[in-house]
């Protein structure tokens, strides 16, 4: 994300100036320039574009390039959603489902590792058979994909050994027996491979796989979420991360979990995580009633009585 972050907007921007020439007035106009890039709509990605600069800046400033001491400091950003909007129904979970079974079949399950287990897109695209207990019901979560290569994990909290649902094992099930492995091809495409000496994949042992049996792109996969996004009728902008968001949401309702094991399983370092940003406090009291301050105060009323 870095290194995309410095080619297609830092390096078009600053990459010609000399470092000791950068002033804060730069910065600003940075953030104007993000802003002003069509293709920029979402104000959580540019201010995630200068969070990179600003590492860029402090790293310089480590290695004792004169620079000034504010010319990161208040930045005026785009304000972000503080995520308070509801979170995705399960019938928009299924119509997600529905839609990349029609979009990429291949790819439905991914879906349901995302709604039923809260795994980003690059867990639930590193995601193995082996790491699957499918006996016990368990998903042993120790890598991510990111351009079809195997990566470390966001956090260390990430690092999990998670239980999840029997509805989750059974579309794993249903998944494998149907794509575990590639699409066949023609005739004439296996003369052409043949041909130009064309190399089997390596069987990695992996969940989700291409139709050609190789590690899903991310790029490939982004691509298609957007459609199941129009397809499906999602809210305009519905992020896959968004089925994270679901996965805490519904395992905080009311009469499921306590708080600190919701934060266990989604696997949060933090439990502000948890309950600020994804499990919708006002939506995580529907369906309570609070009693407590009647049971307290109604004997000190019947003795005044």
């Amino acid at each position: 994300t870095y290194e995309s972050h410095l080619r297609n907007h830092i390096l078009p921007f600053a990459g010609n100036r000399i470092p000791t020439s950068l002033r804060r007035s730069d910065s600003m106009a940075f953030v104007d320039h993000l802003l002003e890039k069509p293709n920029l709509r979402s104000p959580r990605t540019i201010v995630q574009i200068f969070k990179t600069w600003r590492i860029l800046i402090h790293y310089m400033m480590d290695e004792n390039i004169p620079l000034p001491a504010n010319i990161v400091s208040r930045i005026e950003l785009p304000e972000i959603s503080d995520g308070s909007g509801d979170a995705l129904t399960p019938d928009q979970v299924a119509a997600a489902a529905l839609a990349m079974r029609t979009i990429e079949p291949r790819y439905e399950v991914l879906v349901w590792l995302g709604a039923c287990a809260g795994l980003r897109a690059g867990e639930a695209l590193g995601l193995t058979r082996t790491r699957v207990g499918w006996q016990e019901n368990l998903l042993y979560v120790q890598e991510q994909r990111q351009r079809g290569k195997a990566a470390p994990l966001k956090t260390k909290a990430s690092y999990a050994t998670l239980p999840v649902d029997q509805f989750l094992i059974e579309q794993l099930a249903t998944h494998a027996a149907h794509f575990s492995e590639p699409e066949p091809v023609t005739q004439a495409t296996a003369r052409k491979r043949r041909a130009r000496r064309h190399v089997e994949p390596i069987d990695e042992d992996l969940i989700v796989t291409n139709r050609y049996g190789r590690p899903v792109q991310s790029s490939d996969f982004n691509e298609k979420w957007q459609r199941v996004v129009a397809l499906a009728g999602l809210p305009k902008g519905t992020r896959f991360h968004d089925l994270k968001v679901f996965y805490t949401t519904t395992l905080g309702g009311p009469g499921q979990h306590d708080p600190k094991t919701v934060q266990a399983l989604s696997r949060h370092a933090r439990f502000t995580e948890t309950w600020d940003t994804y499990a919708r406090p006002p939506r995580a009291a529907e369906g309570l009633r609070v009693t407590a301050f009647g049971d307290a105060f109604r004997s000190m009323q019947q003795s005044s009585d």
